[in-house]
């Protein structure tokens, strides 16, 4: 059976993202003028009401989380929650490295209404990858930094309130790893300092003051279908875990159209020649390599106009046809329920200070106990639902 998701993964963000109107105490210029007077008055232990700002810390990557237990839904499965801390946590941290803590060390990520109609809540993402030591603040709340593909596969995807949780996520990594790439002007050299929130930077360089955004880097993503025999290409690269195969994929080039993109991606790497595509689904995917901080993956279903594979070894292992059928058995036997249970189970020990090396991306086996012979990504990943689309004709 396919399945179905309200969003893919790291899409569906709860938090609004649109700019409020200029003086809105939720907008991000007036939210960050509160958490400067905040930070004086924290500094001057005057002790002022912060509850309607919570920080998302990062470290090299990893966003701070602990394990809630078990999920209301299914009391079999272990959930995880971010590790939402005050801004007094927040300044425990740095100071364990010598860092002053000052309205630049932030980045805005949005705002939702409070549960007690309190006012909006203001969330906020550091990066403090420069304290690498513990703080015993956070391990006795069983707060722990876990890298952002476990928490992936850890999410419980009908979860709808997890799956808002890894959005948020995702978008934190996104822009924080944007700023650690753009710290100088691509046009002067000089030094870049954020503005609006650290939701932009800007050249400090007065003759320069060139803006900078955050960038996007969009792949295309594809399931090449042979309509003729019902079959489909997939491919494998070297990195993948063994017997998981994935759909063809690759970056835009400038001056590229997406259809154009697909068309030449499949024939540089298969030699298939692709006529139609058409548009499927695309998704936020902010666990790439940290110089591409947040990839936009495009997916298309392309069908093909040549049958013939000729693999290019420099970027992929193997590529071949396989039926409907055997994807379908693919899809039938691979248990990602028991993968994202162990991943789960994993954060939990991880937070506990219990870790025991659980593997979560070990294989897939069939219900037998047997290997699989093949199987595709989780429903973490945009292939699976191109691929289990086409399986099951949910959307022709």
């Amino acid at each position: 059976m396919p399945i179905n998701l309200q969003a893919h993964a790291f899409a569906g963000n709860p938090l609004r993202s649109k700019t409020p109107k200029p003086g809105d105490p939720s907008s991000p210029n007036s939210a960050l003028e509160t958490l400067k007077t905040l930070i004086l008055e924290e500094n001057n232990h005057s002790g002022s009401s912060q509850k309607n700002f919570k920080f998302l810390p990062f470290r090299k990557g990893r966003p701070l989380a602990c394990s809630s237990g078990v999920s209301c839904e299914d009391s079999s499965k272990p959930v995880w929650q971010l590790g939402w801390i005050n801004l007094a946590d927040c300044k425990a941290i740095l100071e364990k490295s010598g860092t002053i803590l000052n309205e630049d060390s932030f980045v805005y990520l949005g705002s939702e209404l409070a549960d007690d109609d309190g006012g909006d809540v203001v969330y906020w993402a550091i990066d403090v990858s420069g304290e690498d030591g513990s703080v015993p603040e956070l391990i006795k709340k069983q707060f722990c930094f876990v890298e952002l593909r476990t928490l992936m596969v850890a999410t419980d995807w009908a979860d709808v309130r997890v799956m808002g949780q890894l959005a948020i996520a995702g978008n934190a990594r996104a822009l924080l790893e944007w700023h650690n790439v753009s710290r100088f002007c691509g046009h002067c050299g000089e030094r870049t300092i954020p503005i609006d929130a650290g939701r932009r930077k800007q050249c400090s360089n007065q003759q320069c003051k060139k803006r900078i955004y955050p960038r996007v880097d969009p792949v295309v993503i594809m399931l090449v279908i042979d309509r003729e025999n019902d079959r489909a290409l997939l491919s494998r690269q070297s990195r993948y875990v063994p017997r998981m195969w994935s759909c063809l994929a690759g970056f835009i080039e400038p001056g590229e159209s997406l259809e154009e993109a697909v068309r030449r991606e499949t024939w540089e790497e298969t030699g298939i020649e692709v006529g139609e595509v058409i548009y499927h689904s695309s998704q936020p995917w902010p666990v790439g390599p940290s110089s591409m901080p947040c990839q936009l993956m495009v997916g298309f279903f392309a069908y093909a106009k040549s049958l013939e594979i000729n693999v290019d070894k420099e970027e992929l292992e193997d590529a071949q046809w396989h039926s409907r059928e055997d994807v379908k058995n693919a899809l039938t036997f691979a248990e990602y329920e028991k993968a994202q249970r162990t991943a789960a189970a994993k954060v939990d020990q991880m937070c506990k200070g219990v870790e025991k090396g659980l593997n979560f991306s070990s294989d897939f086996n069939v219900e037998s106990g047997e290997l699989a012979p093949m199987f595709i990504p989780g429903p973490f990943a945009i292939a699976h639902h191109l691929i289990s689309s086409w399986v099951n004709q949910t959307a022709f």
